[in-house]
């Protein structure tokens, strides 16, 4: 075979590449290999280095941001809940007000720190306050709220007046309540502290009004029949839950807490009248094992004076191996859905 011609170079003689070129591949001496072989690990022992270093700053950026993050804001509880501390200060407000006179002042600047520049006119002592409590509270600003206070206000008797008193205790005649008369409190947020102070002293004003009555999601109410096995446990349960009558768990379904009212407050109940949630207690229910009901219950309770006091309670009965058991004690009756118009 004629062996081709490579024009621009000698027959047979091609020029060999600088760098040594066999076949296409580089070839380098033992020396450069090494040096290389060095450069890498080295490089694999920094990257690995590196990497433990990262993570580590990363996991303590992170430890070092969860809690900030985690924390909630500074007075993140519900407004129902931030009433009860303005509502409690006005009660000792109120109280300490309606029993304050000359001389007395300072007793409330704790409440009022303006009182030191009031002079009061009337008698320490002359009245006195019982049964005080708030009953509504409402938001005026950010820290900032109009506290009404109810109270039962009495004058305090003369040496007349008490002489009287004992008289007419000797012949058995009632004692007479004091009036029932409300306040209405500013209340703020005290600076640089938890507490609260009073921005003006109270003002007397009328009752607030009474709202609607309320509808409750139950059915037509049924008298209580010994004969009605869901009455009679039921009047069972109350015997013992409020009359020490009997063991309270017998009656009480699985996992169910509670304790007697103890010492107990009377000595005899009765079921009155029981009424079905949202349906027709008439249809008492066949007591199938996980069958609930929503009852509510109203009672007449007789007292060791022999009086008979009223109470109503909302309660959750479950069934068990045939036998309606007491598995809650509700904290309030349902209310009805409002109707659309």
């Amino acid at each position: 075979m004629r062996r081709r011609r490579i024009p621009g170079g000698d027959q047979g003689a091609a020029k060999k590449p600088e760098t040594g070129a066999a076949g296409g591949w580089v070839t380098v001496s033992s020396g450069a290999l090494a040096n290389l072989s060095t450069m890498l690990r080295w490089g694999a022992w920094l990257l690995l280095v590196l990497g433990v270093l990262l993570s580590t700053t990363a996991h303590l950026r992170l430890s070092a941001e969860a809690p900030r993050t985690a924390q909630p804001p500074a007075k993140a509880t519900p407004a129902s809940g931030e009433a009860v501390g303005p509502g409690g200060f006005a009660v000792l407000y109120v109280a300490a007000y309606l029993e304050a006179g000359r001389g007395t002042e300072a007793a409330l600047a704790r409440y009022f720190p303006n009182m030191r520049n009031i002079r009061l006119e009337a008698k320490a002592g002359a009245q006195h306050a019982e049964q005080l409590a708030a009953v509504q509270v409402e938001h005026v600003s950010t820290g900032y709220w109009s506290v009404t206070v109810a109270g039962r206000v009495t004058a305090a008797p003369s040496a007349t007046e008490e002489r009287d008193e004992e008289q007419a205790k000797d012949k058995d005649e009632p004692d007479q309540a004091g009036t029932l008369r409300y306040f209405q409190v500013p209340v703020r947020t005290a600076a640089d502290t938890d507490g609260y102070v009073a921005t003006a002293l109270p003002a007397e004003v009328g009752a607030p009004e009474t709202g609607d009555g309320v509808e409750l999601n139950y059915g037509s109410p049924v008298p209580g029949d010994a004969k009605d096995e869901t009455a009679a446990t039921t009047a069972r349960f109350f015997s013992a839950y409020l009359a020490g009558a009997g063991e309270l768990d017998r009656y009480l379904a699985p996992r169910t807490a509670l304790r007697p009212v103890s010492p107990a407050p009377y000595t005899q109940v009765e079921v009155a009248q029981l009424a079905e949630l949202g349906g027709d207690y008439r249809r008492n229910l066949p007591a199938s094992d996980g069958t609930r009901r929503q009852l509510l219950v109203d009672l007449w309770a007789a007292a060791p004076d022999r009086q008979l006091r009223p109470l109503t309670y909302a309660l959750t009965l479950t069934a068990r191996d045939g036998r309606w058991e007491i598995a809650a004690l509700n904290a309030a009756p349902a209310l009805a859905t409002p109707k659309e118009k």
